[in-house]
């Protein structure tokens, strides 16, 4: 082989009839028909896995964006936070290509690899989500500020300017153990054990490359109508993601998430930025708080999730609204009202949590896992400076946890999770 076949062959972008040419059977496509590609493929260590069609529930890995962010939220997530451990440029790309094989598996709802017949060795699979099906499992995956001031990675110039840090907001009370992280999965499905599987698997096959830094299980439940999903409730019991844009629709989502060329870092394009906040709910202060004080809180009925003075969930928000005696129907500092005059959107993809008590109270230590997607920070940061002090919200949450990462755009066929950050354009 040339040099450049050999990149060729590194890089694993390469078709089936150029496979033909390097392995000298395209005119007789004997050899490869027999066995089939990945048989071939497989001797050049350079199996491609696939989406299985046939599948059930199963969420698509390749595509124009990563899965998990426009997807159709689903009940459960398993977010990690990692620490990269390797020292080089290279190292972290075999990461990434490690992972991209298994990734695809899972989401097929397979084993990482087959059964093993060898019983003096450990499975390669952990096993946990044998017999359960895909469970429309999505894996995004990200990576934060701190990756690109490691300077044996080498990647410090293609760091993009909004990847940094969020800054502290008021009532931040961040503790470092629910902060940062070089890279991130985020696992989502409908069923808790295949989420957990997902990235118990990819950490393990990755240790002594990454460790963990922080994790948060989180839940979602869904009441329907017909078939269709409602908005799901927080666990201060109001929707959550009433204002969302439809993640089904390509215009809304590039107005919101979708990184257009020329916006970001070129390896960017058709990627997105998450912001992730743990967020601690004081449920035993907000259960004594009466109802009225509740939705004024928040801006909007709890039980159908209008506005106040409204009637359903998707009626306009008129901030301008006034009673009889000339005060604001929808209080000035209510947390709808300051989102609102923010004038920025995001895609909420967001998840109660509960775990466990705090030691330091002996409270739940209860809230919510908010994740937005957005294709600029800064959309997040307006709405949390607008918040501020006068959100009324304050007085019953906590934010304890903070990170933003970079996720990638989607991965498509013959390419490798994060591969335009590799890339030398």
């Amino acid at each position: 082989m040339t040099d450049q076949t050999e990149e060729k062959f590194y890089e694993k972008k390469i078709s089936r009839r150029q496979m033909l040419k390097y392995t000298g059977a395209g005119a007789a496509g004997v050899a490869i028909g027999a066995s089939g590609l990945g048989s071939v493929l497989k001797v050049f260590g350079m199996v491609e896995e696939e989406d299985n069609p046939l599948s059930k529930n199963k969420i698509n890995f390749y595509g124009k964006h990563q899965s998990g962010i426009a997807t159709e939220c689903q009940s459960y997530v398993y977010f990690a936070s990692l620490n990269v451990l390797v020292h080089s440029q290279q190292e972290l790309m075999d990461l990434f290509k490690t992972w991209t094989p298994i990734a695809v598996r899972m989401m097929n709802g397979e084993q990482i690899d087959g059964q093993t017949s060898n019983m003096l060795i450990p499975a390669k699979d952990t096993g946990e989500a044998v017999g359960l099906d895909a469970s429309n499992l999505t894996l995004t995956f990200g990576v934060g500020p701190s990756l690109f001031e490691k300077e044996s990675i080498g990647l410090a110039s293609k760091k993009p300017s909004e990847l940094k840090d969020l800054p502290h907001f008021p009532k931040d009370q961040l503790d470092p153990t629910y902060t940062g992280g070089d890279i991130c999965i985020q696992a989502c499905a409908d069923d808790p054990q295949v989420a957990f599987h997902a990235v118990r698997n990819l950490v393990r096959i990755a240790s002594g490359k990454v460790s963990l830094k922080w994790t948060q299980a989180g839940f979602n439940s869904y009441p329907m109508k017909g078939k269709k999903k409602e908005t799901p409730r927080n666990l201060f019991a109001f929707k959550d993601g009433s204002v969302n844009p439809n993640g089904s629709k390509e215009a809304e989502m590039n107005e919101v998430a979708w990184i257009a060329a020329g916006q970001s870092k070129s390896w960017m394009t058709n990627g997105t930025y998450m912001a992730v906040r743990r967020v601690q709910m004081h449920l035993e202060t907000w259960d004594r708080t009466a109802l009225r004080e509740q939705e004024a809180t928040f801006g909007r009925h709890r039980d159908t999730g209008a506005p106040i003075g409204k009637e359903k969930e998707t009626d306009e928000v008129d901030l301008d609204e006034k009673d009889a005696n000339g005060e604001y129907v929808i209080s000035q500092t209510s947390h709808v009202r300051l989102a609102k005059k923010s004038k920025k959107k995001i895609l909420r993809r967001s998840f109660s949590y509960s775990s466990g008590v705090m030691d330091s109270t002996g409270t739940f230590d209860a809230g919510l896992l908010f994740i937005s997607f957005q294709k600029d920070p800064e959309q997040f940061i307006a709405i949390q400076n607008s918040f501020g002090r006068e959100d009324k919200l304050n007085e019953y949450i906590t934010h304890r946890g903070s990170a933003l990462f970079a996720c990638f755009p989607g991965i498509q066929k013959g390419g490798f999770i994060g591969d335009s950050l590799f890339s030398i354009i």
